[in-house]
């Protein structure tokens, strides 16, 4: 049986990319990049309300806190393309993951899956300062998870 290793692509998904996915992409790449991994992170919308805006000033102003630099991402649409050159495509919820299945060719879609694994990465947009900390908590948390089981890919 070959073996499976890491993904070398990861698309991470939100409604308009200003918010959860660029902060995800930006965790991962800094947590992958620790872990010695070369993976490849993106993020994108599946709407196009922000294209080529900067992440919110509030995500990045919390990311900045902990070290993470999310001003140089810039929001763009999910792309056709995006179902093939990415290994993984990873929805903040299932809004999002339902789209995507739209979107996707069937025999792409086991490159479909939550972010968080069985739940939603909550929407901090409407929200207060404590709700982009909880998204913050939850993509490290994830980030690691996900960074160790591909570590361990490599071994």
């Amino acid at each position: 049986m070959a073996k499976v290793g890491p993904p070398r692509r990861v698309l991470l998904v939100c409604m308009g990319n200003i918010c959860r996915s660029p902060t995800a992409e930006e965790v991962l790449r800094v947590k992958a990049r620790q872990a010695g991994l070369r993976i490849e992170f993106d993020s994108a919308g599946t709407e196009n309300y922000h294209i080529g805006d900067a992440p919110d000033p509030r995500s990045v102003r919390h990311a900045r806190h902990r070290g993470y630099d999310l001003t140089t991402l810039r929001a763009r649409q999910v792309h056709a393309s995006d179902f093939h050159e990415f290994d993984l495509i990873l929805a903040a919820d299932e809004l999002n993951l339902r789209e995507l299945r739209r979107r996707c060719p069937q025999e792409q879609h086991h490159r479909l899956a939550l972010f968080l694994g069985d739940v939603a990465l909550p929407d901090p947009y409407y929200g207060e300062s404590d709700d982009f900390e909880k998204v913050l908590d939850l993509v490290e948390k994830q980030a690691l998870r996900l960074v160790s089981a591909w570590a361990r890919a490599t071994e």
